[in-house]
């Protein structure tokens, strides 16, 4: 559904060119939900606007839904949707009249956006208010008909840009069920988000983009493969520097980092390890603030390639 090869795209700044997003390669299958992983400016929204004919590509080639990104962007606009972070309803029309409003614009006869409108509101639970005005609608409501917009021609890729990004954790969970949804009705998925959780939740697969580049590719669990073993995360009171220094070089740790505060610990056995981790500092006369045995998570992925933590760059 989406081939890409050398995808770039530069921005002129005062200080020269900046590249945004330098040399993406990317494959979506068809009914995949496909996740794009990274902090806020890390090249996810320029990619996805890039992908849906919004911004011209800079650079490399791009088939999406069948068609040339660079030559047959008309074709692609046919069979894609796109819900940006922003959203796209009109607050004075009513959420009824924006999906009829849609489907005219995509060729649709009155009688059939009529039909789908009205199945759509249904799907996604608009019913009791798809004949209010769309400023009456709470954000999970303007989020869930933003998803419909972007649905109501049928598209066969749906582009997804931080969907959940402002949602209370109820409207969240409401719109992780829809985009199951659209998985399960073989609607090809493509969604940025910086929410570690929302990723490895909804995703087949993942690229985790930083600084315009793809650093990792591969399902969530093929991905928390590459970081084997366990993951301690050590907080000592007061300063770092001892506890790291009574860590650093010990066998049973196999990578030592430092983020903030914490030392974050990769070993082969976190059960065996912990009672060691204690004795050592303690002997040594260092109190423990924090202690914490966790199986790698996507934040570990994205730290082992980075040396940041993603729950830190986010907002």
């Amino acid at each position: 559904m989406i081939h890409t090869r050398g995808l770039r795209r530069t921005f002129k700044g005062r200080r020269g060119a900046v590249e945004a997003v330098a040399g993406v390669d990317l494959d979506v299958l068809g009914g995949q939900t496909f996740g794009f992983l990274g902090p806020n400016g890390a090249g996810k929204t320029t990619t996805l606007r890039m992908l849906s004919t919004l911004l011209p590509v800079t650079s490399g080639q791009a088939t999406v839904a069948g068609y040339d990104l660079r030559h047959q962007a008309a074709k692609v606009r046919e069979r894609i949707g796109y819900v940006s972070q922003e959203g796209s309803s009109y607050s004075e029309v009513t959420g009824r009249r924006e999906l009829t409003m849609q489907g005219r614009l995509y060729g649709m006869n009155r009688a059939t956006a009529d039909k789908r409108a009205a199945d759509l509101l249904e799907t996604l639970e608009l019913t009791d208010c798809g004949d209010r005005k769309t400023k009456t609608y709470s954000g999970g409501q303007k989020r869930r008909l933003d998803v419909g917009i972007g649905l109501m021609h049928l598209p066969d890729l749906l582009f997804l840009d931080e969907p959940t990004t402002g949602l209370d954790p109820q409207s969240r969970a409401r719109m992780w069920d829809e985009v199951r949804r659209l998985r399960q009705s073989g609607t090809t998925v493509f969604l940025t988000t910086h929410y570690l959780e929302e990723a490895d939740a909804l995703c087949d697969r993942i690229a985790i983009i930083d600084h315009g580049r793809i650093v990792a590719e591969g399902t969530p669990e093929e991905l928390k493969r590459e970081v084997a073993g366990d993951v301690v995360l050590v907080g000592p009171e007061g300063p770092i520097d001892k506890a790291r220094d009574v860590l650093k070089g010990q066998d049973f740790i196999r990578e030592l980092a430092e983020e903030d505060d914490v030392l974050r610990l990769y070993v082969d056995r976190g059960e065996t390890a912990m009672p060691q981790i204690i004795r050592l500092l303690d002997g040594a006369g260092v109190s423990l603030a924090t202690l914490s045995l966790h199986r790698p998570s996507l934040d570990d992925v994205f730290f082992h390639k980075t040396g940041r933590s993603l729950r830190e760059t986010a907002p």
